[in-house]
């Protein structure tokens, strides 16, 4: 049998990629009808649902760097063919994230108004943020049951449920969405809590549909899954040596971007609706290189679970390709029709006019973004997270040094503070790379 048999074929890549990629889209479909409603109820309503939103998304990302230690060690026990393994590790990180779930609630709810009190100079702004949280930190529970029976999935490379998953989610949430916001059907009139209340349900009803889903659907007995024996701290202090450098590192790339448009905002309140348009695309077309990151780092694990690290390079140099092929040619429609895609956002002919340069810095950066990640994956698939967060750290303190000199420094143009992105993505490229060429990562035992 020739080498060439075990090496994933494109289109297996492919195959477990659409559904992962299908489930983020339903998810910013959330994110997009909540920003076209609220904008409908008023701009203080629109400006606290972003603010509040980031908050929310920040510590949320704790829970998700979580699973994404989890699906590593899953993917790894997969490949290594030990299924029983995968339920404690899924059990034990169930039990913790419900822990971390409920301090992160305690914090919010209580602690909140305290938090964004100085972050905030409106009032209005401030009040509606309070108003948005308190309602949506309830969700919290279920967003974190959630994304650990995503990472058994995706762990597992049996990812078509997400697809159904999604699907009810962003359904469940437009309904809600308006009906809670505006009041129809009988419901209240709530406005942003209606927002909070609509995504925290639609989340609440998506687990109910992933845990019937596993527990009808999946072999429980092979692996030795929600068996909820007692807790075993070493399962759970594994898993976290793994996730808490990847809990960090989506921590600060978070923060990367709210410093980002803490010096935009510095340049005056055009350059910063400008953007905000342009990330709201940006954050969108960006789906499909998430989706193959994530697989990357799912195969990767895999291979090296089932002891066959040569074929590491070439799976990464696959969906490498695959990504820049989608990407691409989502970069070179969009190229065609700028103006289009940003009327999305807004009416006002001269801010769509003076979006579009920088919308275009954005797309050529995407497709430097399609290679970036998925060696950046590859690096973490190989379970030394330590040292995907050290190049995170690295390319996060040149990219903001690089921005703030071309904004506040030279004050130039704000299409020309956005290449800044470049910078990032040539910086985390050129890590990524020199780290995986070099083979150390062989040498890790998870």
């Amino acid at each position: 049998m020739s080498a060439h048999h075990s090496i994933p074929s494109y289109n297996h890549i492919w195959k477990i990629s659409l559904p992962i990629i299908l489930s983020l889209i339903a998810q910013n479909v959330v994110n997009v009808t909540d920003t076209a409603f609220l904008g409908r109820v008023g701009e203080v309503e629109l400006g606290a649902s972003a603010i509040a939103g980031l908050f929310y998304i920040s510590i949320f990302m704790l829970g998700f760097g979580f699973g994404i230690g989890g699906q590593i060690l899953i993917a790894r026990r997969n490949g290594e063919r030990n299924y029983s393994d995968i339920g404690r590790i899924t059990d034990n990180s169930l039990y913790f994230l419900f822990g971390l779930g409920l301090l992160l609630f305690i914090l919010v709810k209580f602690f909140s108004p305290v938090i964004l009190r100085p972050l905030i100079a409106s009032d209005d702004i401030y009040l509606a943020s309070i108003d948005f949280l308190q309602f949506r930190i309830y969700g919290i529970f279920f967003a974190f049951g959630n994304v650990l029976l995503r990472a058994f999935f995706i762990g597992t490379t049996s990812t078509k449920v997400l697809t159904y998953n999604a699907l009810i989610m962003a359904g469940a949430n437009v309904f809600l969405d308006y009906a809670l916001i505006f009041g129809n059907f009988g419901f209240p009139q709530m406005g942003i809590k209606g927002a909070a209340l609509a995504s925290s349900i639609s989340e609440a009803i998506s687990a109910v549909f992933f845990f019937s889903y596993t527990i009808y659907m999946v072999d429980l007995k092979k692996y030795n899954l929600l068996r909820f024996a007692r807790f075993e701290w070493k399962v759970v202090k594994t898993t976290l040596d793994i996730s808490f450098s990847v809990m960090l590192q989506y921590f600060l790339s978070l923060a990367g971007w709210f410093a980002f448009f803490m010096i935009i905002e510095k340049m005056g309140e055009r350059s910063l609706a400008i953007s905000n348009i342009v990330r709201s695309a940006y954050i969108v077309l960006m789906i499909p290189v998430f989706a193959f990151g994530s697989i990357t780092n799912s195969l990767v694990s895999n291979l090296i679970g089932e002891g066959k690290s040569d074929f590491v390079i070439p799976v990464i140099k696959k969906v490498a390709i695959l990504n820049f092929a989608l990407i691409g040619s989502v970069v070179l429609i969009s190229a065609f029709i700028p103006r289009t895609l940003i009327s999305i956002y807004t009416s006002d002919p001269e801010l769509i006019t003076q979006t579009v340069p920088t919308f275009y810095v954005v797309m050529s950066a995407l497709v430097m973004f399609s290679f970036a990640s998925i060696l950046f994956n590859g690096v973490s698939g190989t379970a030394n997270t330590a040292t995907a967060l050290w190049i995170e750290l690295a390319t996060i303190i040149i990219y903001l040094t690089v921005a703030w000199m071309l904004a506040v420094k030279l004050q130039l143009s704000i299409e020309l503070v956005w290449t800044s992105e470049y910078i990032y993505f040539l910086v985390m490229s050129i890590l990524s790379y020199l780290y995986l060429k070099s083979g150390r990562w062989r040498k890790k035992i998870v």
